[in-house]
C-alpha cells in the first residue's frame, strides 16, 4: 500500500518502487535491513521530525552516589624520567541515559530556590529591594529575579556537565558529598530521537519513502556491478553501473534536501 504503517510495509513500498515484483531485485533481506536501519538513524539525527524537544528525571539513590564518587584507573604512566609509574585516575561522574537520547539542552540547576540564610545576596537583594510586594509590578519581580541568578552565577558558578551521545553518558562535575543527596531528582531538558515502532507516520513519511527506495536502488546496482558485462539467456546484458549510478544520485540529492530543506538549522550566537 501507498501508505505504509510498518517496517516491512516501508520495505514492499520502497521495492515496488524499483521493479519488484515485475523485476528481480537482486539484495539479499539482511541488506534491505540494515539500509531501512541507516535510514531511520539519519532520519532521528537530522530531520526535525525525527527527534521531539523533552524533559527526563530521575531519581538518586545511595548506590548511585556512591558508584559516581569512585576512581578507576585509566593509565599508568612514568611520572619522572627514572620512569617512576604513576596511575592516572578518572571518576565515575557519569550516568547512562537512553540510548534514544540525541542531545542534551540543559541540566536543571542543583541549588535550592529557598533561600533561609540571612547572609545570602538572594536574601539581601530580596530583603533591600523588595520590601513592599504590595508596590512591586510583576514585570520589575522577573527582572530582579533574572539579575539575582546572574550575580548567584558569577558568584558561586554553575556546575558544568557534558554529554557523549555515542557512550550515553552524561557527566557531572558536581561535588557529590555536598551537593547531591539520596532521593534528589535530576531533571534535564534534551532531545529524544521518534521510535518508529511507537510512531508509526514515520514509515509513512514522503522523504523516508524516498530515501529507502534510493538507498535500496543503490545496493541493488552496487550487487549488480559484480556480474558486469554477464550475459542473461535471451541475449540480455546485466548493466548494474547504470542502477548504482541513478541510486547514488537520488540518495546524494535527498540527503542534500534534508539539510536544505528538513534541518534545523543551527542558531548564530551574538555577542
Amino acid at each position: 500500500m501507498a501508505s505504509p504503517s510498518t517496517r516491512q510495509g516501508l520495505i514492499d513500498y520502497a521495492l515496488r518502487q524499483n521493479g519488484a515484483p515485475v523485476l528481480e531485485i537482486n539484495i539479499e533481506d539482511d541488506q534491505i535491513s540494515d539500509l531501512v536501519d541507516d535510514a531511520i538513524q539519519f532520519y532521528n539525527e537530522r530531520h526535525m521530525d525525527g527527534y521531539i524537544r523533552t524533559h527526563l528525571k530521575v531519581k538518586f539513590t545511595q548506590a548511585m552516589i556512591d558508584d559516581m564518587t569512585t576512581d578507576t584507573t585509566t593509565a599508568v604512566a612514568a611520572a619522572t624520567s627514572s620512569a617512576i609509574s604513576v596511575n592516572w585516575e578518572e571518576q565515575n561522574n557519569y550516568l547512562k541515559v537512553p540510548e534514544h537520547v540525541t542531545s542534551v539542552i540543559k541540566v536543571f540547576d542543583f541549588v535550592s530556590k529557598n533561600v533561609t540564610n540571612l547572609f545570602d545576596v538572594r536574601y539581601q537583594w530580596r530583603l533591600n529591594d523588595l520590601w513592599d510586594l504590595t508596590n512591586t509590578e510583576i514585570l520589575t519581580y522577573e527582572m530582579v529575579n533574572r539579575r539575582l541568578e546572574d550575580i548567584y552565577f558569577l558568584l558561586e558558578g554553575q556546575k558544568q556537565t557534558r554529554f557523549q551521545m555515542r557512550g550515553d553518558r552524561l557527566y557531572l562535575d558536581l561535588d557529590f558529598k555536598t551537593d547531591v543527596k539520596e532521593n534528589d531528582f535530576l531533571i534535564l531538558e534534551c532531545y529524544r530521537a521518534i521510535d518508529p515502532t511507537n510512531t508509526a507516520a514515520v514509515y509513512n513519511d514522503l522523504w523516508m519513502k524516498r530515501y529507502v527506495t534510493a538507498l535500496i536502488k543503490r545496493q541493488w546496482g552496487s550487487n549488480l556491478i559484480k556480474f558486469q558485462g554477464a550475459q542473461l539467456p535471451g541475449g540480455i546484458t546485466m548493466n548494474g553501473e547504470f542502477i548504482y549510478n541513478e541510486g547514488k544520485q537520488a540518495v546524494e540529492k535527498l540527503e542534500d534536501e534534508m539539510i536544505r530543506s528538513y534541518e534545523t538549522p543551527p542558531l548564530d550566537m551574538i555577542g
